[in-house]
């Protein structure tokens, strides 16, 4: 059988050598479009990546009447909302796809049109990630909220008002789903235990730039006065920070040398500090970040992964490739999501030694408190990987199984890559660029 569109055959063991650049984060690219829905003028946002999940967006906004140029620098996207209007759920399940956007198209419908709908959610299979806290906090906004068979529908009769609203867990997804609510709701809304992320911060400097009254308190407490309007914006988006360490790992797995463009060193120290611990060298410039193997052993580590600012869930994937290298045990607790060592597998069908313990590790001296369903993995290396056929279980995880392959002695064909085009522009031109040894058909 010859080579699909979504197979990728890898012949491994060449290190990863030069420069790619990063653009936009897809965790604020996406989020800043929805934004433009409250908007009563078109919004411009720059540096919007080339990845599956903004064509979702996009699609999704037009299906709503919003009309979307594309500018004449790359990257650059005009959203007039001026013709809003409601789409069939039909519609909107057949363009969002395994997306789990539309629930934050819910607060800015219900202001624009006084109600939404939303089909059943998708995304990666890394773990329940429930909508409850999104359905809670909008009903104290003040909708109703009708669960159906095929979706979810919600209506604001008497229009939504500011509320007290504390989460039971600082969820980025939640987070955003008040900030995008409160904006334009009446009065005002108080958030506890707030998700922090840059790109959260990000997301309030467009809802400011547009006209929004928001105060960022100390102890993840955001305070939102509504106001009665809103206006376009003008921003570039923040850099993907996820992407960024995906590259550093690669240049640290394959003993390579990878400069990123556009990565900046505030929001991903603490990631930086974990990638010289393994034994990774960087160096900071104005305009990226260095990332490559100084020589010598690679060392175990011990990371538990948190909500910023601590060491993101998404990074713990790409870098476990280049933990099979490192020499001893090294243990990774995974506090934010219940099931994200899937990937594993296809490690250790490659010659690694890692073990998951689906109820987690007991330990001393825990930075982050144990969590009922956290789970941990602990990697003994170095185990030298061989190439195999594998296929890509979800966005990152699958990231790391092209670490894997090009780290590997061997030739290795990577199936279903086509979901790391979800959160990944171009990363087959850029591991063009980057002189690795692979055959692909698009």
């Amino acid at each position: 059988m010859g080579l699909t569109s979504d197979e990728i055959i890898i012949n491994g063991g060449r290190p990863l050598k030069g420069r790619i650049e990063v653009r936009g984060a897809k965790n604020l690219a996406t989020k800043a479009m929805v934004a433009a829905l409250l908007g009563q003028s078109t919004s411009l946002l720059r540096n919007v990546p080339n990845i599956s999940d903004v064509r979702v967006v996009a699609g999704l906004l037009a299906l709503h009447g919003v009309q979307i140029t594309k500018g004449d620098t790359p990257g650059d996207y005009y959203l007039d909302p001026s013709r809003v209007e409601s789409a069939h759920m039909a519609d909107i399940d057949a363009h969002a796809g395994s997306s789990r956007i539309p629930i934050l198209f819910c607060g800015p419908l219900l202001h624009r049109l006084g109600e939404a709908f939303i089909p059943d959610l998708g995304g990666c299979r890394i773990g329940d990630r429930p909508i409850d806290f999104h359905l809670d906090a909008l009903r104290k906004f003040g909708a109703v909220v009708e669960k159906l068979p095929s979706g979810i529908r919600m209506t604001a009769p008497n229009g939504l008002h500011g509320a007290d609203i504390e989460l039971p867990y600082p969820s980025v997804g939640a987070t955003e789903q008040v900030l995008l609510t409160s904006v334009l709701a009446e009065g005002t809304t108080e958030l506890k235990n707030a998700a922090i992320e840059p790109e959260i911060m990000d997301l309030i400097a467009i809802l400011q730039k547009m006209g929004a009254i928001i105060n960022v308190e100390p102890n993840r407490v955001i305070f939102i006065e509504g106001v009665e309007e809103l206006h376009g914006y003008k921003h570039s988006a923040i850099f993907d920070r996820n992407e960024a360490a995906s590259w550093a790992a690669a240049a640290l797995a394959t003993e390579g040398d990878i400069f990123v463009g556009g990565a900046r060193q505030e929001e991903m120290m603490t990631f930086l500090n974990i990638f010289r611990k393994v034994g990774g060298a960087f160096e900071i410039e104005d305009d990226g970040i260095r990332f490559y193997h100084p020589g010598g052993e690679l060392k175990p580590v011990v990371i538990e992964t948190d909500v910023h600012p601590g060491f993101m869930t998404d990074w713990q994937q790409p870098l476990v490739v280049a933990l099979t290298k490192a020499n001893g045990v090294s243990t990774i607790h995974e506090t934010v999501y219940e099931n994200r060592f899937g990937f594993t597998d296809a490690l250790n069908k490659m010659g690694a030694d890692i073990v998951v313990y689906k109820d987690g590790l007991e330990g001393y001296k825990r930075r982050v408190a144990r969590r009922d369903f956290e789970q941990a993995a602990v990697i003994t290396g170095p185990t030298p990987l061989k190439g195999a056929d594998v296929e890509v279980p979800d966005l990152r995880g699958g990231f790391s199984h092209l670490i894997a392959a090009l780290t590997a002695e061997g030739q290795s064909t990577v199936s279903n890559v086509g979901i790391i085009s979800r959160g990944y522009e171009d990363f087959i031109g850029k591991l063009r660029q980057l002189g690795a040894d692979f055959v692909f058909e698009a």
